[in-house]
């Protein structure tokens, strides 16, 4: 059996959480969000964040029990068996996929803004290869070089941001926030879109889930590491809105980079550049994030027996290069083919076909009486939060359109003819050996 022979420490598992989270979501959306409701889209920041919280609090509870990759695979094939099992793995490893070369084809397009040549569909597509070659390179090349990027790249993404924050506090304008409620529709319509709409910026946490066997003691680190990441990115998310909108007021609503025209008007041009250069630094880090937990998904899932048992295998480093190898081959024709329109569309909807059977599984574990190791974190106030997290995750769920729906949770009926024919193969392969 192969040994990681180096793991991230805690300092480095919150650094992954919140460069997993924080991408380029938010630095476009605190508009969209302002043109949906208003000033009221403050509120909708703190609804996603308390939903968020409670969602992530079920996880810790989970990764309580268990050492090994997989994250939410490894809590629904443990609560409800292979095939529940099977469908969230399939579906959280072909969205990290997806995202993954979403976010690469966003850094082309970024970086075209600032040297036109690469808009070339020639030049973008060789980028986006050249981008997800290197990480691809450097997760194969160990987990020391993946954390040491993941660090730097996480603490520059949030300089700009800080920054923006703490300069914009003398800018804010109490006017602005007059009136609260602006909406061309109903209330509840308009805070539901916005809601879908601002729960793609939480998004991400869960890659510290994932890759649980590269952390030390990773049931203590990760529960721990992900109620701190949740209050560090929820606390600056809803302090940008607050900015965006002192700073902004008016102007704010439909603008497509908030972030970027706020800066630029407290300090001029310079500001401008800070966050165009923080925006392509972001957009990097998920990438590399990304990069590093999701061929983690892949090989656990071989590991299991329910996907072919190379897709698991390890390299001398420890690192699952064919899963890797793997993502980047079907990662590189999405990216240059520019899916970047339907994933915005289909990803939070896709989310709960993990984040569901997740909560879930912190009832089925409870009722078992499991008992954890290395921590003792338990979700607050007994099956109160999960079943709370449950039904206002059905409540949001229902205000995805039908597009949406079904995109998004396409890939769990993709995945069903995928698990009986691999449960064939092994089955005609244990006959095989009998004989």
């Amino acid at each position: 059996m192969i040994t990681v022979k180096a793991k991230f420490g805690m300092l480095s598992v919150i650094l992954l959480g919140i460069n997993s989270i924080i991408g380029s979501g938010i630095f476009l959306l605190p508009g969209q969000a302002e043109g949906l409701i208003g000033p009221a889209s403050i509120l909708v920041f703190i609804f996603d964040m308390l939903l968020i919280i409670s969602i992530a609090l079920c996880y810790a509870e989970d990764a309580t029990y268990f050492k090994a990759n997989g994250g939410p695979y490894l809590y629904a094939k443990s609560a409800f068996g292979d095939f529940v099992g099977y469908e969230v793995g399939f579906s959280v490893w072909a969205i990290s996929i997806i995202a993954w070369a979403t976010m690469s084809t966003a850094f082309a397009t970024a970086l075209g803004a600032i040297f036109p040549v690469i808009q070339q569909p020639v030049w973008k597509a060789v980028t986006i290869f050249v981008l997800l070659g290197t990480l691809t390179l450097i997760n194969i090349s160990g987990v020391s070089l993946t954390k040491l990027v993941n660090n730097v790249v996480t603490i520059a993404k949030l300089v700009p941001l800080v920054l923006f924050v703490i300069v914009g506090l003398f800018f804010v304008n109490g006017a602005h926030f007059t009136p609260f409620v602006v909406t061309t529709t109903n209330f509840n319509s308009a805070f539901g879109s916005a809601a879908i709409l601002i729960f793609y910026a939480f998004t991400g946490f869960e890659a510290i889930a994932i890759a649980a066997q590269e952390f030390h003691n990773p049931q203590r680190t990760i529960p721990l590491a992900i109620v701190v990441v949740l209050s560090v990115v929820a606390l600056l998310y809803i302090l940008i809105q607050v900015v965006s909108i002192g700073v902004l007021g008016s102007h704010l609503a439909g603008n497509p980079a908030p972030i970027q025209a706020g800066l630029e008007k407290m300090i001029g041009p310079v500001g401008k550049t800070i966050v165009a250069v923080g925006t392509l630094v972001s957009i990097l880090g998920i990438a590399t994030a990304q990069s590093f937990y999701l061929p983690r998904i892949g090989s656990s899932m071989a590991d299991n027996g329910v996907m072919p048992k190379v897709v698991g295998y390890r390299n001398r480093r420890g690192v699952p290069a064919v899963a890797m190898l793997v993502s980047f081959v079907i990662a590189v024709p999405l990216a240059i083919s520019g899916t970047f329109q339907t994933l915005a569309a289909i990803s939070v909807v896709s989310r709960f076909a993990q984040y569901i059977p997740t909560i879930l599984a912190v009832l089925v574990f409870r009722r078992r009486k499991m008992t954890p190791g290395g921590s003792r974190f338990r979700v607050p106030f007994g099956p109160v939060l999960p079943i709370v997290a449950v039904v206002v995750s059905l409540w949001l769920l229902s205000k995805a359109s039908a597009f949406q729906l079904i995109m998004g949770l396409g890939c769990l009926v993709i995945a069903v003819p995928f698990y009986f024919l691999n449960r064939h193969f092994n089955h005609s392969k244990r006959v095989d050996q009998q004989d």
